[in-house]
């Protein structure tokens, strides 16, 4: 078996070799001679099985081992041959080149990424000017009469009038559907907040106005991709009376509201209850800045200033991955383009090489920062992430868990948490 392994560069490695036939036989009868002793043939004690008759039985898939076992030979001896660690490489080699030839033996070419060596050099002076995080008083105390009228309790208006946008409704209503009352479309003495769209779109436009005891009848179409597809897209005819119109009790801002939420510390002022939530509006004022204006400028600056060799196996992954994005957004006449036009494929890859080698020379930077500030992120801080985000939701933890196990997300999601903890310390520390 011959081979040369050529580092291309500290990240890529490219191997050509021809796997000689009698060294694909040689591992042919040492494959079939192992699955001789375990396997179980009609007519056969087990492991007593011939290796003619497993040859013969499971040839191709024999065959496909050895040359697997052959490959494998290669991919070590090189790696050797370079000194390169197996912990190094990134993901599996890719084999580019696989030729039979008609004496039997195979000329092969494989590819493998390994992890680029990467000099941040003095990174932290590239962390652009952070501005320091106000919350005024003013939106603190708006926010704090949003939170008091959220929890208020609902009272009917000190006089009658018409129904406006924002009131509770205290509504009966059925629905009609070609003249047939429809399931779950009637309900009595129902509070609709108008402007909440919580019901059909154009039902609470159409409840504005009314007065007390007034019946009306309103005229709505059901969404194409309302739930109930017996409904979708149907029109629908609810007739509709007002008893009453409620509205948020006026919220009283002080000592005994802000006891009550918070009810697990000693001596609460609303004073108390306005830096708790300072420090809560600032925290996700900073957050949001940090993730819009300040991240994206650092990342661009980073993929500038650090240069370094990347996988190439890697990147044509990410160029996989947009261009499939690309195409599953194309209409039709697009997709019928593209058939009739192979060349349009190159086209389209070579406009995604660039963003895609800028993406993935982000994520290797952000490791190498992660390392260099010790970093880390576990498996059960991304669990705990997913379990708050699956009950704010409504979903089932466990149900959400699994499909992004499934689904392979979870290094992405570890991935990007990483990113938000070692730079928003590194904004920490440059606002400081």
């Amino acid at each position: 078996m011959e081979f040369k392994a050529n580092k291309v560069d500290a990240a890529n490695i490219e191997i050509s070799a021809t796997l000689t036939k009698e060294q694909i036989e040689k591992n042919l009868d040492t494959v079939a001679k192992q699955a001789a002793k375990t396997m179980n043939v009609q007519g056969f004690r087990k492991g007593k099985v011939p290796v003619a008759v497993v040859k013969q039985r499971f040839g191709s898939k024999l065959l496909e081992d050895a040359r697997g076992e052959a490959i494998r030979k290669v991919i070590d001896d090189s790696l050797k041959s370079l000194d390169v660690k197996f912990e190094d490489l990134i993901g599996e080699p890719s084999v580019t080149k696989f030729d039979v030839k008609e004496d039997g033996n195979i000329d092969t070419e494989i590819s493998i990424a390994i992890k680029p060596t990467i000099d941040l050099g003095d990174y932290k002076s590239l962390v652009p000017e952070v501005k320091a995080i106000e919350v005024a008083i003013e939106k603190i105390d708006e926010r704090l009469t949003e939170i008091a009228k959220e929890s208020a309790p609902l009272q009917k208006i000190a006089r009658k009038r018409a129904v406006k946008d924002g009131d509770f409704a205290v509504i009966d209503f059925e629905g009609f559907v070609d003249g047939v009352a429809f399931e779950g479309g009637k309900a009595e003495k129902y509070p609709l907040q108008i402007g909440s769209g919580s019901f059909i779109p154009g039902f609470e436009e159409q409840v504005v106005g009314m007065k007390y005891e007034e019946e009306k009848d309103i005229t709505v179409k059901f969404p194409e991709e309302y739930q109930a597809k017996d409904l979708a897209g149907k029109d629908a005819l609810f007739k509709v009376t007002l008893h009453e119109i409620q509205e948020k009790a006026a919220p009283e801002l002080n000592d005994e509201f802000a006891q009550k939420l918070l009810p697990n510390e000693k001596d609460v002022t609303l004073d108390t209850l306005r830096d708790r939530l300072k420090e809560q509006m600032s925290g996700q004022e900073k957050a949001t800045y940090y993730r819009d204006e300040v991240k994206p400028a650092f990342l661009e600056t980073l993929v500038e200033k650090i240069n370094f060799a990347l996988p190439k196996t890697v990147v044509e992954q990410e160029i996989n991955f947009a261009l499939n994005n690309r195409i599953r957004a194309m209409k039709e006449e697009e997709l019928n383009e593209l058939k009739d036009n192979a060349s349009k494929v190159e086209e389209i890859r070579n406009e995604l090489r660039v963003d895609a080698e800028n993406s993935v020379k982000a994520t290797f930077i952000i490791d190498a920062l992660a390392k260099a500030e010790n970093v880390e992120v576990s498996d059960q801080e991304v669990t705990q992430v997913l379990y708050f985000e699956a009950l704010q939701m409504g979903q089932n933890p466990q149900d959400v868990l699994k499909q992004y196990q499934e689904a392979g997300y979870l290094p992405a999601i570890k991935m990007s948490m990483i990113e938000e903890k070692v730079t928003s310390k590194l904004f920490d520390e440059k606002a400081k």
